[in-house]
């Protein structure tokens, strides 16, 4: 046995020893790539994809989570954080039906349900007003996901102290919601009045002018005022104020966001209302034919009077004046002559309007719209930006009132509308679940190994044509050599003889395997 490990040892060090440079380079750099190749195929098929299974609750839930995986024979990971747990992706949906059949998860989201389950009669009373307020707020913040547009909702909930005198003051509670809504969506009116009277309804003595509810871009939802009193106190100004604002912002967010992206711009809109409420009566008389200035006739009388012939010379003193001023009568020497009068009464009607005009307020005097996009020069080319500018000049233009604006207002456009393009450092979305990114590095091994690989596949396919090559010109050489013995009857050939020149030749052309020969024949003796 040593014999033989000594015969390979030997073997494979002449086989070594017998290679030209290039092809010991060859030997190492194919072994290693292979090595490698091996190595990354088995790391890469071996790994498991880790994918999200819950996310959202507390730690300590996590950890019940992870016991129970863990007593299952479960692999799991915890995101950075604490608040998720990642599991093997095809393992993902048996474990939520198995884990949700033994109550998982729990914490963090007690419903009524829970609430039947922990109530005993070993509860003290702020263990129960606990477990109440806990499965309370769930059941809002389920009724409120059933909202179209609600993919996700929190809701806090603050309750007075009951005082313990019948006559002290009962404080109203308060409710804090936040939801999580689909990019884009517009809640209406009603959406809007059916999420405060959820809240409202579930909650004693909480009113909803006691109601916050914002999303997750920090937009806030106010309830519809149905007052009709304009103007009555600067609260409400400020109100309608930041409604028209909300709107104009919202329009302008999802219309950009459409373009560019919703994470990528930023919107603000600021406007001055007019709040003027103006009462006035106007009494006013006007042609009913506007350009000849006439009116309808509604009665008409003419007059005429003709005279024809002599007549008596006119005499006599008037009554109205004296009689010895003769220069206030002319007395004439003939009554021969023509008389004409013609005399027309006319009674138009005229246009007689009466108005009683109210002028409403919230009139918009002036806007100005910032926008601020997430980019460089590169990003946001300036045709984008022009777009941009053009767009939000037109709705400056619609949704201001031209009179309450002024004639300086088209002037003065340029400097009322604001688009700036710079980089943005990002913001963390609470809602995002982690994700599972591979490295750089590991598309760097994988293409520096292709690159070997192909390397390796050159090199073979050469070396194997160069070694085709030298062995027809090895075997031409035998067949030549073949032909190039003696005369048989120079000498007398014998069974020794052609031995010797059997070795000879053997020794001449083949030097390595006449050595194995000698080595085999010394070891044997």
């Amino acid at each position: 046995m040593n014999e033989r490990l000594a015969k390979i040892r030997t073997d494979l060090k002449e086989f070594w020893t017998g290679r030209t440079k290039k092809q010991k380079i060859t030997y190492v750099v194919s072994a290693a790539a292979i090595i490698l190749i091996a190595a990354f195929l088995t790391f890469y098929l071996s790994r498991t994809n880790y994918v999200t299974l819950y996310k959202d609750v507390s730690r300590a839930e996590i950890g019940r989570i992870k016991e129970q995986l863990d007593s299952q024979g479960v692999s799991s990971k915890i995101a950075p954080g604490g608040s998720a747990i990642l599991v093997p992706q095809e393992r993902v949906d048996d474990l939520l039906v198995s884990l949700a059949a033994e109550g998982f998860p729990s914490s963090g989201a007690p419903g009524y349900a829970f609430f039947f389950e922990n109530a005993g009669f070993g509860t003290t009373d702020n263990e129960f007003d606990m477990i109440k307020l806990g499965a309370t707020q769930t059941e809002l913040a389920n009724l409120l996901k059933g909202i179209e547009g609600v993919q996700d909702a929190k809701v806090l909930i603050t309750l007075p102290k009951q005082g313990v005198f019948m006559n002290d003051t009962t404080q109203n509670a308060t409710a804090s919601v936040m939801l999580k809504t689909n990019p884009g969506h517009q809640f209406t009116e009603s959406q809007i009045t059916a999420l405060y009277n959820l809240v409202s309804n579930g909650v004693s003595n909480l009113s909803k002018e006691d109601i916050t509810i914002v999303n997750q871009y920090s937009e806030s939802f106010d309830l519809a005022t149905t007052s009709n009193t304009y103007g009555a106190s600067i609260t409400d100004q400020m109100t309608v104020k930041k409604t028209i604002e909300r709107d104009l912002q919202r329009q302008i967010q999802m219309m950009l966001g459409t373009m560019i992206g919703q994470d990528k711009v930023i919107v603000s809109v600021t406007t001055d209302i007019d709040f003027k409420l103006e009462n006035r009566e106007e009494n006013l008389v006007l042609p009913v034919d506007e350009e000849s200035m006439e009116g309808i006739a509604l009665s008409v009388q003419r007059i005429t009077e003709t005279f024809t012939g002599d007549g008596a010379l006119a005499g006599g003193t008037p009554m109205a004046e004296d009689g010895t001023d003769n220069a206030s009568l002319q007395e004439g020497t003939m009554s021969n002559g023509d008389y004409e009068r013609l005399e027309e009464t006319v009674n138009n009607e005229v246009n007689r309007i009466r108005k009683e005009i109210v002028e409403s307020p919230y009139k918009i005097r002036d806007i100005g719209i910032q926008v601020m996009v997430d980019g460089d020069g590169d990003t946001v080319p300036a045709e984008l930006k022009g777009e941009i500018e053009n767009i939000l000049k037109t709705i400056a233009r619609t949704s201001v009132d031209k009179e309450a604006a002024g004639l300086n207002f088209e002037e003065d456009l340029d400097n009322k509308v604001i688009v700036s393009v710079q980089p943005f450092n990002g913001s963390a979305d609470p809602f995002a679940a982690p994700q599972t990114v591979i490295p750089l590095w590991v598309y760097i091994v994988g293409a520096v190994l292709l690159l070997i690989i192909g390397v390796l596949i050159f090199m073979f396919f050469r070396s194997r044509r160069k070694a085709r090559e030298m062995g027809e010109e090895t075997i031409i050489e035998e067949q030549l050599a073949t032909f190039d013995v003696d005369d048989i009857n120079s000498e007398l050939e014998t069974e020794g003889t052609v031995r010797r020149k059997q070795l000879e030749k053997m020794a001449k052309e083949k030097p390595e395997e006449f050595a194995k020969l000698l080595r085999t024949w010394i070891a044997e003796e």
